[in-house]
């Protein structure tokens, strides 16, 4: 099974902010989690409140678990809290389902990890996690 590099996870994460600095977003958050939900890299910019590794690591934790992007998983608690609210409570309260959480696919279509951006508005994070995961070679899903 491929899986997410050290050197992809940099990359993810380099160009997800300079798509960042390139919008002119607020200061960015990122985290790369490979298939298991293991943290391979994470950066918080300068400026970008203390508490945005939970967020990011949510919204990417929640996206590899469930192995549904952030936008679907924000439908599905709109259209089921109740599932939401279960899958929660089934990953001791880890998971964010909101955009920003961006499934990673390698070139087959199999789930090697997922980046988690946090620090603009969730359609703006969503963005910049493309961004990366773009630059890297890879393909997001969010």
């Amino acid at each position: 099974m491929a899986e997410i590099s050290a050197s992809k996870a940099r990359t993810i994460i380099r160009k997800a902010f300079a798509k960042g600095a390139e919008l002119d977003l607020k200061p960015l958050s990122v985290v790369v989690l490979d298939a298991g939900g293991h943290v391979k890299a994470f950066e918080r910019a300068d400026g970008a409140a203390p508490g945005r590794f939970g967020i990011a690591h949510g919204k990417a934790y929640g996206s590899v678990m469930l192995g549904i992007a952030g936008t679907a998983q924000m439908a599905r608690a709109e259209q089921q809290a109740y599932f939401m609210a279960a899958m929660n409570g089934v990953y001791g309260g880890q998971v964010v389902p909101v955009p920003g959480g961006v499934l990673v696919r390698d070139k087959r279509g199999a789930v090697i990890g997922a980046v988690g951006v946090t620090g603009d508005t969730s359609d703006n994070d969503v963005i910049a996690a493309m961004a990366g995961i773009e630059a890297a070679g890879l393909v997001g899903e969010s």
